[in-house]
């Protein structure tokens, strides 16, 4: 009788994009999956946290921090420990000691195109050697993964350019958008901007009036939200009324963007995916002001709520985005000062960008996602 094989995964993640990516996978491929085990390693603070209602799962504490030394020691001891036939690592900091077999995702190469000393809070030299140790942890995963999956086409790309991989060696799993952050398609007769009074209650708290076009994210400097900044301060002379939103849990970058603001711009610190599709439904529409992205979810995160999107038109957003968004070259403030006027006094140009979004983000499913993983999986065992 042949063994069952085991998948490992490691679950370990500080990072909100690749925390909702592993757990939305390992979710969908429980429910796919009746043949393999699983072995969810994961950190104390999700230990508890997370719970498996099928039988063909386990759950190890792994309380090892990334990037860290105990990380590189322990996490290989811990995986043999557990008899791994086939590892899948869903960030590139794979331990430069483990030598079994793995899968590795890459969502992007944001440090190798933008290492810049204003993207950290170390010191520049301490900062210089932690930037080549990434450079070598992710060319070693890259060189050692079984197979290597890419979120885009984009980041497929990126991988060979930067790293001379095989184009064979990378498949393309698109992700998708979570059913607790979609909004149902409301009918023809719904006017735009209707609200509720519990989404009054959430405006109210967070002290947003209308008309607003907002961000959510974090605010690393590849995120051009500096760019944003600026250009509001232009907008803000003919639109008076017309506020900008920031959403994003307050860290070392959004407390330096917000020094460099004045109160006219809106903080509002983190928020619960209820509360943000409230600020989806009722913005005037959302922008995406990014110089690099390996997928770009929030934006199709807008469109499942039917939010009009202006973005930037750099990196992946043309691949993911389609023609369902307004473009604009972050680099020309003049063109972004002018897509924001359109999108500001077309109430039409945002009711066909809302409506073209509806149709752009079914493309996009966690179920696939989950499904192509597995199949991966299935051909590496």
């Amino acid at each position: 009788m042949n063994k069952v094989k085991v998948i490992g995964i490691d679950a370990r993640s500080p990072s909100t994009g690749i925390r909702r990516y592993t757990q939305e996978v390992v979710n969908e491929i429980l429910k796919l999956d009746s043949v393999y085990k699983y072995v969810i390693f994961l950190l104390p603070e999700d230990f508890e946290k997370l719970k498996f209602e099928s039988s063909n799962v386990k759950k190890v504490l792994a309380d090892f921090k990334w990037y860290s030394l105990k990380e590189q020691i322990g996490m290989p001891r811990l995986i043999r420990k557990e008899k791994i036939d086939l590892m899948h690592f869903p960030h590139f900091n794979v331990p430069v000691l483990y030598r079994k077999k793995f899968i590795v995702t890459i969502h992007d190469l944001i440090l190798t195109k933008f290492p810049s000393v204003r993207a950290t809070t170390l010191n520049p030299i301490i900062y210089k050697f932690k930037n080549l140790a990434y450079k070598f942890i992710v060319k070693s995963a890259l060189k050692r993964a079984e197979k290597i999956i890419a979120v885009s086409e984009f980041t497929k790309n990126d991988i060979i350019e930067q790293f001379g991989i095989k184009k064979e060696k990378i498949e393309v799993t698109y992700e998708g958008v979570s059913k607790n952050l979609a909004s149902p398609q409301p009918s023809l007769s719904q006017g735009e901007g209707e609200k509720n009074q519990d989404d009054k209650e959430v405006l109210f708290r967070y002290n947003i009036h209308k008309p607003f076009f907002f961000y959510t994210g974090n605010a690393y400097p590849h995120k051009n939200l500096e760019g944003l900044v600026k250009i509001y301060s232009k907008v803000k002379e003919k639109y008076k009324d017309l506020s900008l939103v920031f959403v994003g849990k307050e860290d070392y970058f959004y407390k330096r963007l917000k020094e460099q603001t004045n109160e006219e711009i809106i903080f509002t610190g983190f928020v619960t995916d209820e509360e943000l599709t409230v600020l989806y439904k009722n913005a005037l529409f959302y922008i995406f002001p990014s110089m690099y992205e390996g997928f770009g979810l929030p934006p199709l995160e807008a469109m499942a709520n039917g939010c009009p999107v202006l973005s930037s038109n750099k990196s992946c957003m043309p691949e993911i985005l389609g023609d369902a968004v307004l473009y604009f070259n972050p680099e020309n403030e003049g063109e972004m000062i002018e897509q924001i006027k359109r999108m500001v006094e077309n109430e039409n140009l945002r009711k066909d960008l809302i409506q073209k979004g509806y149709k752009q983000v079914k493309k996009y499913s966690w179920e696939e996602c989950a499904r192509k993983t597995l199949e991966i999986y299935s051909n590496e065992l």
